[in-house]
């Protein structure tokens, strides 16, 4: 995958703006499943959008599991910083 000259954390800073910006919460929370590792990912609880992360997971596991949740949202009348933008469109594995 393509980076820009952010580092991870800026990148993470500016998917979590962008989240917060389209309303959707990120919840950073301690996740099993069946007894493995689980990254996290995107959901919708009671009708709210919103993506689980888990606390442990790795900086870059945490971008991915924000980019592949962002891609599922019409971006195309957002305003998304280049940077960001550039990451995005990269497709991912």
């Amino acid at each position: 995958m393509k980076r820009s000259d952010l580092d991870d954390d800026n990148i993470l800073a500016l998917f979590e703006e962008l989240a917060n910006n389209l309303g959707i919460q990120i919840r950073y929370e301690h996740v099993k499943k069946e007894s493995s590792f689980y990254p996290g990912g995107f959901c919708r609880v009671r009708g709210e959008s919103m993506i689980i992360i888990n606390s442990k997971a790795t900086t870059d596991d945490k971008i991915q599991i924000l980019a592949r949740s962002m891609k599922s949202f019409d971006l195309s009348q957002v305003f998304i910083k280049p940077a960001l933008r550039e990451f995005l469109s990269v497709d991912m594995e």
